[in-house]
């Protein structure tokens, strides 16, 4: 005895046409009729979308790979290479765009503090260099303040980043120390960057880095939360 199996009909699809006779809709053809040019054309959307979210996936591991976390800060000094690969490009495109390659200039990224929790105006911070311990460099660095998506935010004292110009006050034992925070410090204003009142992203840069950050001697220090 010979069984013909007869194919069901696609339930979704006939649910879908039932719902539309009932409601007097426009029935998408795919739906009832299809054909090589039909089914080549979805073949083509689904390969772009599959091959859009595996680069995607692919640019993400490799972020991860090119970058290095020590003290909440993020660096990596392996872009702007000129023999680097396509997907480190756009690995660093992600996460440093345009930027400059790591002889003449280091970065360092950071949204959280010493205990990993989100930088925010609601508190204040301290940034402590040692002294001598500033970013060695032979040019100059910077520390700067954006949103999370990189841009700057207006500041009632028009202040967005603090340099090795921006005659800093040190301690009595010769370290610095930077108040980040959203009010400004009393008797410690020259050593203030501006904070908004929700979260924020801190830029530290050196120009032109000395040997101890590109061997990755040198540490960035922690940013502390004071209050």
């Amino acid at each position: 005895m010979v069984r013909i199996h007869v194919p069901q009909p696609n339930t979704f699809h006939a649910d879908v046409l039932s719902r539309a006779y009932n409601r007097d809709m426009e029935i998408p053809a795919f739906l009832y009729k299809r054909n090589i040019v039909s089914d080549i054309v979805q073949g083509v959307i689904l390969g772009c979308v599959l091959a859009f979210i595996t680069v995607m996936l692919l640019i993400n591991h490799e972020v991860k790979t090119i970058q290095a976390t020590v003290n909440g800060w993020s660096a990596t000094f392996a872009c702007s290479e000129p023999d680097s690969s396509m997907l480190l490009r756009d690995a660093c495109a992600k996460i440093l765009p345009a930027a400059n390659s790591a002889l003449e200039a280091a970065y360092w990224t950071t949204t959280v503090n010493s205990n990993g929790q989100s930088l925010s105006g609601e508190h204040q911070y301290l940034l402590h260099f040692p002294k001598g311990d500033l970013p060695p460099n032979h040019a100059f660095w910077s520390l700067t303040l954006t949103d999370l998506k990189g841009y700057m935010m207006a500041n009632p004292a028009n202040r967005y980043s603090l340099n090795d110009l921006s005659n800093l006050v040190p301690n009595a034992d010769g370290s610095i120390d930077i108040y980040i925070q959203s009010t400004a410090p009393v008797g410690n204003q020259p050593n203030w960057l501006p904070a908004p009142s929700g979260d924020f992203k801190l830029w530290l840069r050196a120009y032109v880095p000395d040997q101890t950050i590109l061997n990755g001697e040198y540490e960035v220090p922690p940013v502390i939360q004071a209050k």
